[in-house]
């Protein structure tokens, strides 16, 4: 398999990725990334100086497991100060088709997929079937109706998605579709989430409440505790 996923580490001290993932992702090409924060005061090459080797060492030291299971590991060392916008320029810089966005997890028994308002499913197959495990037993299509959206339009993409999923090689036995009606996407999601152990979505656009609240996929990290794994829009399209 030769998509390449982008694996960031936040440090210093950086939380080591689950035994469960790393033999799951193993498989992929791996960019780890190490993001050191930069104070807003403190010039980054001076950072750099002060604490690269440091740094370098933790980052070598938490992609370990990697290096021992994949066949393809590289190691990316940033001084900055904003994680989203370094995890931009890595994943452009390494043609990345997907980024993680880790969580604790010991098994994979259900996946969450949120779809958009279109069918869409490339690259997600990939993803999606990386994660599954021998204990998996359900990955559920989940759509928000809102607005002045439909159900039964809902549904018809989620018909759709299901039908390319099947086509691209996923178990027709594991794959089933879930609408809600809601006045809050990203709420919909979160709670939906909240009864799943993992999440595989595509990116959206930046939103100026991603600076306030996070974004949706480090929320669903942070609040139910789900790694989610997030398909980069520019494969998706291509």
């Amino acid at each position: 398999m030769a998509d390449t996923i982008l694996i960031p580490f936040e440090l210093p001290d950086p939380q080591p990725i689950s035994d469960v993932l790393v033999e799951d992702l193993a498989p992929l090409s791996i960019v780890a990334m190490g993001h050191f924060q930069v104070p807003e005061q403190t010039p980054t090459d001076m950072a750099r100086e002060q604490f690269e080797a440091e740094a370098q060492a933790e980052l070598d030291e938490v992609t370990e497991p990697f290096h021992e299971r994949s066949p393809s590991v590289r190691t990316r060392l940033v001084f900055g100060k904003t994680r989203g916008d370094a995890i931009n320029r890595v994943v452009l810089e390494e043609n990345c088709a997907a980024e993680l966005d880790p969580a604790p997890t010991e098994g994979i028994d259900r996946i969450l997929v949120p779809i958009p308002g279109v069918a869409e499913f490339a690259r997600l197959p990939e993803f999606i079937e990386v994660l599954c495990e021998a204990v998996t037993q359900e990955v559920t299509l989940f759509h928000v109706a809102e607005g002045p959206e439909s159900v039964a339009e809902g549904e018809r993409v989620l018909a759709e998605t299901h039908s390319g999923l099947i086509e691209a090689g996923l178990d027709d036995d594991l794959i089933n579709t879930r609408i809600v009606e809601g006045e809050s996407h990203d709420e919909e999601i979160l709670a939906a989430a909240a009864d799943y152990d993992a999440v595989v979505m595509y990116d959206a656009a930046s939103r100026i409440r991603d600076r306030v609240f996070g974004t949706l996929p480090d929320r669903i990290a942070t609040q139910t505790g789900d790694p989610v794994i997030v398909v980069r829009r520019d494969y998706a399209e291509a």
